[in-house]
């Protein structure tokens, strides 16, 4: 009975070292979740002023650059996975993966070759456990991303998108081969309860010429200097780069919303355990009681009856 009241004991020390741990995790969480919908929030003005821009020009450029223009034919197609360096997180890095992995079986099933590029340790260790080649990785800066690690992933998929499959071999800085088409799966954030994974094509770029008649008050405001082509030529990277941030910012959000809910529900476990451990101690301790009362009257009832027999 002593014995079980130790590993009881034993048991709540550790559920309380856990529970600290879980509250610690939560309460960071919660704090880089406010930052993290700032850098969402500051960052969609520049977003959809560059998507207009670029939208007056192709209106009056020849969309004829290699990141507006579909391959005739797709041999490779490279999707870009976004997971989280750290775990403890729920299901934020089983969702993105699953889309992933439902993104890439629709690939191959439409006969393209898919190249794998990964933000992220956990997404990195999925596939390496599984022996999956990843053609390229970046790890280190999920939960604050900067611009300049947007700009690292992006100028790589630009140059990747711009060789194209028929390159043989691997190339560049980030030493991966070249892609027809590029696809991106991140989780969007829509609320501190509500995160979803979903794939989007990144390249070909798909931006919406405005029509002669189109009235709207920006386009007016716009004087190309100099002349269209060279300024789209100039933008559509900076546009990609500005998605792949805006992603990456969205992901960091969900990250940290994931894993406060996640550490919010082992918080509230661990203290329905400490409430039944400790009844379960009580109990022992109760039992163990009782018993040795019992083992003294049984004790002292047999002294009295030894004297009476003398």
């Amino acid at each position: 009975m002593a014995g079980q009241v130790q590993a009881l004991r034993r048991r709540i020390r550790t559920v309380k070292s856990t529970k600290k741990i879980a509250k610690a995790q939560e309460l960071v969480a919660t704090s880089r979740i406010a930052k993290a919908q700032e850098r969402v929030k500051a960052s969609r003005p520049y977003s959809e002023a560059i998507a207009k821009v670029l939208s007056a020009l192709a209106s009056n450029a020849s969309v004829d650059n290699p990141l507006l223009v579909a391959r005739e034919r797709v041999q490779r197609a490279g999707v870009l996975l976004i997971t989280s360096d750290r775990g403890l997180a729920g299901a934020y890095n089983a969702n993105a993966i699953r889309t992933s992995e439902q993104l890439i079986s629709r690939l191959k099933s439409e006969g393209k070759e898919v190249a794998l590029y990964v933000v992220g340790r956990k997404g990195v260790g999925y596939y390496k456990f599984r022996n999956r080649e990843v053609a390229a990785s970046w790890t280190g800066f999920s939960e604050r991303p900067t611009f300049e690690d947007a700009k690292r992933i992006g100028d790589a998929l630009i140059e990747a998108f711009a060789a194209g499959s028929e390159t043989d071999g691997s190339f560049g800085p980030e030493n991966i081969a070249g892609v027809d088409e590029l696809h991106i799966v991140s989780t969007e954030f829509k609320s501190l309860m509500t995160q979803s994974a979903n794939a989007r094509p990144l390249a070909p770029v798909q931006v919406e010429a405005q029509e002669d008649g189109d009235k709207s008050e920006l386009r007016p405001a716009y004087e190309f200097e100099p002349d269209a082509d060279e300024l789209l030529d100039a933008l559509l990277p900076k546009y990609l780069n500005t998605r792949l941030y805006t992603a990456l910012l969205d992901s960091a959000a969900s990250e940290s919303a994931s894993r406060r809910r996640a550490m919010k529900s082992a918080s509230d476990n661990a203290d329905d355990l400490l409430k039944r451990y400790t009844r379960e101690m009580n109990s022992a301790r109760q039992a163990a009681i009782t018993q040795e009362i019992s083992e003294i009257v049984g004790g002292a009832n047999a002294l009295a009856a030894a004297g009476s027999d003398v």
